[in-house]
């Protein structure tokens, strides 16, 4: 299958693009550093990148940001930065994408855990995450052409101890090979409409 990865040049991403490869012919797309170059907060790029590559049967997006504060210094703008990255991002990559996926292709997207098990200074990423899960699950009824759609939500992955370890008081790493075997999943099975959870939080 030929494959585009956003984000593949991340945390996470690297490993998901790393395992892909092995046995799929993988594009990674990003805002720097990439073969393919894509902003998802702007769909006016998002549609640059389906033009410049043809014959996609799968999309990954393991990309998007939102803003990490207590709720009561929140602006509303501050809101906004994550719905129109991560939430709409994705939304849009499908939105656009599905007239360019091959028949029977699928999206791949990231959410997390915050979506079910939020905690302090999150209210705006665990938002976003909920929202993507709803998504997913409506989406999968409208794709055309057999189209697929899933999400995978991870816990507090391990290559991200150092930066997330005091934001999740509690919770276990989950190993990254699990993380990629998720993707895998997503991308090689034939559910649809599924959001994989991955979550060691007791």
């Amino acid at each position: 299958m030929k494959i585009i990865v956003v984000g593949g040049s991340g945390t996470i991403g690297k490993k998901v693009a790393g395992r892909l490869r092995e046995h799929h012919d993988v594009v990674v797309a990003g805002r720097t550093s990439v073969e393919l170059t894509v902003d998802i907060s702007d769909s006016k790029s998002i549609e640059r990148m389906f033009n410049e590559t043809v014959n996609v049967d799968a999309v990954v997006c393991i990309a998007g940001e939102a803003k990490w504060a207590p709720l009561q210094s929140m602006e509303e703008e501050d809101f906004y930065f994550g719905i129109r990255s991560k939430l709409m991002g994705q939304v849009n990559l499908v939105r656009i994408g599905s007239a360019s996926l091959n028949p029977g292709g699928s999206f791949t997207l990231t959410t997390g855990i915050l979506a079910d098990d939020p905690v302090v200074n999150a209210t705006s990423p665990a938002m976003v995450n909920g929202a993507i899960h709803s998504f997913v699950r409506a989406a999968t009824l409208e794709l055309p052409e057999g189209q697929r759609i899933n999400a995978v939500s991870a816990g507090l992955v391990e290559d991200s101890l150092d930066v997330y370890r005091d934001y999740f008081p509690g919770h276990n790493a989950i190993p990254m090979d699990k993380v990629a075997n998720a993707y895998v999943k997503a991308i090689e099975g034939r559910m649809t409409g599924r959001v994989i959870t991955i979550y060691d939080n007791q």
